[in-house]
């Protein structure tokens, strides 16, 4: 399976410190999660990938440049409703009004949503709202689909629910990048497990086997600290 991305020894510092250390990777799998502990650099960078910050060294190698679309731990709502917020996204891409709301209702449908599309989305739930931001995304058809810690906030119900709107993402045929420390929300979704402790990128492993037989110590006691 060819890789969709490899990065080589990319790095960030900020401040004087080094919050990305020389990580090198190849991303071939169609759902990837990376784990690591508190501060070990997975936000930074998922946002390096998506081009929201800018590497102080290394590279980001795509054999083809991927259509993204990004899903943050907290829902960012325009004041306006749920529909306006998904159509806002498509018609920056360029897609004509009568297009945008097409499509904008077909991505709340999806995510069952359309009953409450003229609702102020400020206004819904917390799994509500990331199901808009969801929507939003998944209106914009991308290839590769990138969430940090999108159910860290919600209930086991609305998580459950998001869960099940990736699961769909990735069956239409979009990349799944994520992150979370949820290692049961890991084991559901994920084909594979990329590890980072301090910025650097320690192992990368079928899940199966990562949950099994972690290949590294940091990993190992990881798992320790984070199961029950």
């Amino acid at each position: 399976m060819s890789p969709w991305l490899a990065i080589d020894r990319l790095s960030l510092t900020e401040g004087g410190t080094r919050i990305i250390d020389h990580a090198s990777l190849q991303l071939a799998a169609q759902r990837t999660v990376v784990l690591g502990p508190n501060g070990a650099g997975k936000s930074t960078l998922l946002r390096l990938i998506h081009g929201l910050l800018h590497p102080s060294g290394g590279a980001l190698n795509w054999p083809r440049k991927l259509t993204q679309a990004m899903v943050f731990q907290r829902p960012v709502m325009l004041r306006t409703t749920a529909l306006a917020n998904v159509i806002y996204g498509l018609k920056l891409k360029g897609h004509a009004t009568d297009e945008s709301r097409r499509r904008a209702m077909e991505s709340l449908a999806r995510v069952g949503l359309e009953q409450i599309a003229l609702r102020p989305a400020r206004l819904l739930s917390g799994g509500e709202q990331q199901r808009v931001t969801l929507a939003r995304a998944w209106a914009l058809e991308p290839e590769l689909l990138i969430l940090d810690e999108p159910t860290a906030s919600l209930d086991p119900a609305s998580s459950r629910e998001v869960e099940r709107i990736i699961n769909e993402i990735s069956a239409s045929g979009a990349r799944i990048l994520m992150t979370t420390h949820n290692l049961g929300q890991a084991r559901r979704i994920a084909e594979e497990i990329v590890f980072i402790d301090r910025g650097r990128i320690v192992e990368q492993t079928p899940v199966a086997q990562f949950f099994k037989l972690p290949q590294t110590e940091a990993a190992q006691r990881f798992l320790k600290e984070e199961t029950p």
